[in-house]
Formats: C-alpha cells, sequence, structure tokens
C-alpha cells in the first residue's frame, strides 16, 4: 500500500512515525511545499538568537509528546524549563504576578475584593444542565463571575490561541475544563477530587536543544520514509480507489492519502473531489498573528519569569511577551537576553500584517508600556501569519462532527493537524497517533 501525507509539519511527522510503529514496511511519501520541515513548529537561528516561530515547547502532564520523544530516540536533545518559567505576569492596568496559592490570590490586586469572593461563591454555582455549546466568556461569567473571566481567562485564551473569551467556544479549546463541571459538579470541587487522585507536580514545560527544529530534524530522520520537499500538491483527484496527487507538474498515485496541511489548503486540494467537504473545511477559521523576536546585549530587566499577557481592558498593542532566554537558557549567546511578543490575534487583526518595520516598532512599544524597558535590541526577527492559529468558534464540534461524517464517504483520506481538535503541540502528537491507528485497523 501507497501512502501519502501531505505536510511535514509535526501532524505530518508524528502520523508517520506511528504508523511505522505498527506497520514498519509501510511505504509513505511525505510531500512539504517549503524547504523545510515543522510547519509553524519552527527555530530560526538570528545572531546566534534562537527565536520560534510557533510554539516554544510543550507540558509534560500530557504523555502524548512525551511518549514520540522516546520513541524516535530523542530523549538527548530534550530540554526542561527553567524553574523562573513558573512564575507569570498579567498586564492589566500594571504589571501583576499571576497568583500561584490561595494566599497569593487573595491578596493580588488584579480582582477587587468583591471579585474575590465571586470566584469563592463558584463552590455553590449550580453546573449547567445541558450539554449546549457556549464561549469561554459565558462559561467564565457564569462560573467565576466578570472580574476573573475579564482578567484571567482573558489573557489565558490570547496567550494559547491568540483569542478573546467571547469568540472561543469552551467546549472545544478548552474540554478538560468542561468535564470538570460536568463530572464534578464544578471547577474547584473537580480541581479537589483530582487533586486527591493524582499525586505529583502539574506539567513542566519542556522542549529542545536550540529550539524544536532539533526535534523536528531528528524526528524525520529517525523514519525510513521518502520526504520530497519543494513539491506543491496542487489538487487530488480520484481514480476509482485511488487518488491522484497533482504535484507540480506531475500526476502521483496513492492507496491511501493522509492531509496535514491547514484547513483551508486541505479545502483548495479537494475542492474537485468533494465540494461540500471543500466548504466544511473553509469554514474554520483561523486567527491573524505576528511574533516578533528580539535579541539584546544588555537588558535592564531580570525577567525572572515566563512573560507577561495582557488583557483586553489593558489596552495594548501587544497581546504578550515571552521571556525566552529565562525560559530556555539556551536560546540566547552566554551574558546575552531574547523576548519574543506576539501581537495581532482576534483582539488585534488589523495589526498582525503591518510591515516588519512597524511591527518591531509595536513590539518596542509594547515592552517600554509593560515592563517600562527601553533598552535597544541589536537582533530582530519577524514572523508573520495571516491565519496563524485556528479558532475553535461556539459550534466548533458539531461542525467537526459533521465534517468528518463527511470524510468518511471516502475511503483511505484522512485529516490531520491542529485545525479540528486541539492547537497545543501534545495535541497534534495525541491526533497524529489516532489518525495512525485508524488507518491501521482499516488496512489490517
Amino acid at each position: 500500500m501507497k501512502i501519502a501525507i501531505i505536510g511535514g509539519g509535526i501532524s505530518g511527522l508524528a502520523t508517520a512515525f506511528y504508523i511505522l510503529q505498527e506497520k514498519p514496511e509501510a511505504s509513505i511519501t511525505l510531500f512539504e511545499k517549503s524547504d523545510s520541515l515543522g510547519g509553524k513548529m519552527k527555530t530560526k537561528e538570528v545572531g546566534g538568537f534562537f527565536f520560534e516561530e510557533g510554539s516554544n515547547g510543550f507540558l509534560s502532564n500530557k504523555p502524548d509528546t512525551l511518549e514520540l520523544v522516546k520513541l524516535s530516540g530523542c530523549d538527548d536533545v530534550l530540554l526542561r524549563s527553567d524553574d523562573n518559567a513558573r512564575i507569570r505576569y498579567i498586564y492589566k492596568d500594571a504589571l501583576h504576578r499571576l497568583p500561584e496559592s490561595p494566599k497569593a490570590f487573595l491578596f493580588s490586586p488584579l480582582l477587587t475584593f468583591r471579585g474575590k469572593l465571586r470566584v469563592a461563591c463558584e463552590f455553590f454555582v449550580k453546573p449547567k444542565t445541558d450539554e449546549s455549546d457556549e464561549t469561554l466568556q459565558s462559561f467564565g461569567y457564569r462560573r467565576v463571575g466578570r472580574e476573573m473571566t475579564d482578567a484571567f481567562l482573558d489573557a489565558m485564551v490570547a496567550g494559547i490561541f491568540a483569542s478573546k473569551p467571547d469568540a472561543i467556544s469552551v467546549n472545544a479549546a478548552f474540554p478538560a475544563v468542561v468535564r470538570l463541571e460536568r463530572k464534578y459538579g464544578g471547577l474547584f470541587k473537580g480541581m479537589i477530587a483530582k487533586k486527591k487522585k493524582e499525586a505529583g507536580p502539574g506539567g513542566v514545560l519542556m522542549s529542545f536543544e536550540k529550539g524544536v527544529s532539533t526535534f523536528i530534524e531528528r524526528l524525520a530522520k529517525s523514519m525510513n520514509i521518502q520526504i520530497k520537499k519543494n513539491l506543491h500538491v496542487k489538487k487530488i483527484e480520484k481514480n476509482g480507489e485511488k487518488y491522484i496527487l497533482h504535484v507540480n507538474n506531475e500526476k502521483k498515485e496513492f492507496d491511501t492519502v493522509i492531509l496535514s496541511t491547514p484547513a483551508y489548503e486541505s479545502a483548495n486540494m479537494l475542492r474537485e473531489i468533494d465540494s461540500e467537504l471543500a466548504k466544511q473545511l473553509d469554514d474554520i477559521e483561523y486567527s491573524p498573528i505576528s511574533v516578533v523576536g528580539l535579541g539584546y546585549d544588555t537588558f535592564s530587566h531580570d525577567l525572572n519569569g515566563f512573560g507577561l499577557l495582557s488583557t483586553t481592558s489593558a489596552k495594548k498593542d501587544i497581546l504578550g511577551v515571552l521571556w525566552d532566554s529565562s525560559i530556555f537558557k539556551d536560546r540566547a549567546p552566554s551574558g546575552k537576553k531574547s523576548l519574543r511578543v506576539m501581537i495581532g490575534g482576534q483582539r488585534n487583526p488589523e495589526l498582525a500584517l503591518k510591515s516588519e518595520e512597524e511591527l518591531i516598532k509595536i513590539a518596542k512599544e509594547g515592552i517600554k508600556e509593560t515592563m517600562g524597558v527601553t533598552d535597544a535590541p541589536t537582533v530582530a526577527y519577524v514572523k508573520r501569519y495571516e491565519r496563524g492559529i485556528p479558532n475553535y468558534r461556539v459550534g466548533h464540534n458539531a461542525k467537526m462532527q459533521v465534517l468528518f461524517d463527511k470524510l468518511s464517504e471516502h475511503k483511505g483520506l484522512y485529516l490531520s493537524s491542529n485545525a479540528y481538535f486541539g492547537v497545543g503541540l501534545n495535541d497534534c502528537v495525541g491526533n497524529a497517533k489516532k489518525v495512525a491507528l485508524e488507518l491501521i485497523k482499516e488496512i489490517a
């Protein structure tokens, strides 16, 4: 059986790896339209600084990525974040440390006394009785109140999805939170119950020496597959039970095709096979976002922590600042510092695609306004995404049910990317494994 995987990001590579775990004899060809693998999981070195173009790692409290790292023999490049990475800040009216204990929460100026009292009352709020979808904002207002939602949840969703509480489905984006309410009757009740059952600390942020690209390259080399770079699959046709890929000016035939590309690219390739399926893929929204990496020879801030996220109420042009060289020490040369500034998202979509010069200016101004630092960077790097992170609107899960029911009409065709069931690295790897096992089951 000839298998084609389109897209050389982590989803495509992980899907190939898990197919080979079960079927080492499988004939797999992976097509990547650019000259490098990784998709948005890519590291750029500039003047000795290592800037991530997307995610800088994964949490160890889920087994998926750790399992892949170990099975692929990449343990030796695994990198644990500095303990300072547990210290995080929110910029609201000023820079406030995110409370890490009940006592710290009690004395935090992020919420008024009334807001804190409302959070404490969550223990007595009745759970939702139906399974209808709702926004993160609706969920937050209902369970922990307006103040907590507009500060903590607003900053959190900006950091993960570059979105806003009123623009994203809690059911699709944060299913674990919804499960706590359904299973235990509330968030606090659920967290207390889980803490009793689960010994040990929560997850630790992990990455790889000199960035995530190190792992991508090692993972690709660990597999016996054909990797074709700089080849663009323009469209896919069917010939009986075979799939015909139009690659540059050639046609290539495969028994099975796995699309590990963004939903809108998958839609373009599948339009002639199934226009309805293509339309459903087109309907998946993406948030525009830009990442500005800045490297400093000297920096007048101790950068003791993970970084900061801003709230909508702060009315700043930046979503947040990641203190990269404090999270992973090898991201900057010895004695130097590096930051990454996030701009755009659902909050300020018009800013995301400004020129590199304008984005660097916005980033520097954002650092000045939130951190009080005016030091000039010696190195700058900008990465812009017109469609960066999938944004799961209310109704996303129901739409995915319809989409995958439609997909099942096409035997041998699979979807494996972050557009459907989670955007994080652990989500991508876990979903890739599911797709691989589903494929193996169908061809057995």
